[in-house]
């Protein structure tokens, strides 16, 4: 099992910045994918980025592309995710999750482990 730890969120006025942080431990593959998804009380989990860690594949959905980045941690087993210029649309709970492959896939549905998420607010 991979077990996955998302913490960083919090409340941050429109035009900032947050970082996430994903910890994964636990059996880990040769090759697999780490992706961002969101969801808030109105709209269905939806696709943020994802990186192949190997690092040959990146995707971000349309709405984040040029203001949210992955970058890996020193170590091995984290990822980060840095948020600017928040808008109060992108304010949701943040779950970080592991598949298998080496594409940079943004269907949720193979994505078997999943962290429990992390709250972010955005005010206006």
């Amino acid at each position: 099992q991979v077990q996955l730890v998302e913490s960083g969120g919090g409340l941050v006025q429109a035009g900032g910045s947050l970082r996430l942080s994903c910890a994964f431990s636990g059996r880990t593959f040769r090759n697999f994918m780490l992706g961002w998804f969101r969801q808030s009380p109105e709209k269905e989990r939806e696709f943020v980025a994802v990186f192949s860690w190997t690092g040959a594949a990146t995707d971000y959905a349309d709405s984040v592309k040029g203001r949210f980045t992955l970058s890996r941690g020193d170590t091995r087993n984290t990822v980060y995710l840095q948020m600017d210029s928040l808008k109060p649309e992108d304010a949701a709970v943040y779950y970080c999750a592991a598949g298998h492959g080496v594409a940079a896939v943004t269907n949720r549905g193979m994505y078997p482990y999943w962290g429990r998420g992390t709250q972010v607010t955005v005010s206006s």
